[in-house]
């Protein structure tokens, strides 16, 4: 099954009830997209897409990733045109990972062949870095330090 257990509640993709929350990235090519963050993240690929315009669909963890090659206009979104980075250095959204060690993730996720831009840094309550999947999107990885607290 594809569901993650939290507080009683059971969340999956495609949602029974409720919902579901999933980050979509456009990407080049969904097959690479999907073998990196399964390499990188030790996602599951759930499904690769059916070459008809279905995208593939990758669990990291406790959410889920969309992948899919961009397009013009569609019925649904009649003015908005999908496309991949136009430049990997202007961003507007990113992915952000929280772990419990970034040195352990930094090592093990380098090894897997992530790219990142720095080592781990310190930033206000936490250390973090980012690293740069294929198709020039940005990652966040941060580690909270032990005394932070959200909100």
């Amino acid at each position: 099954m594809n569901s993650v257990q939290i507080e009683q509640k059971s969340y999956e993709m495609p949602p029974r009830d409720g919902i579901s929350v999933a980050h979509f990235l456009t990407v080049a090519d969904i097959d690479r997209s999907a073998q990196f963050y399964e390499k990188v993240f030790d996602g599951r690929v759930l499904s690769r897409g059916d070459g008809k315009g279905a995208p593939g669909y990758i669990q990291i963890a406790n959410t889920w990733l969309l992948v899919n090659v961009g397009g013009g206009p569609t019925p649904d979104k009649p003015s908005v045109t999908l496309s991949t980075l136009a430049d990997p250095n202007k961003i507007s959204s990113f992915m952000n990972i929280r772990v419990a060690d970034i040195q352990a993730c930094y090592k093990l996720w380098k090894s897997r062949g992530a790219e990142f831009i720095t080592e781990p840094k310190e930033k206000y309550g936490e250390t973090r870095c980012y690293i740069r999947d294929p198709d020039g999107y940005i990652i966040e990885v941060g580690q909270s330090k032990p005394d932070f607290t959200y909100g």
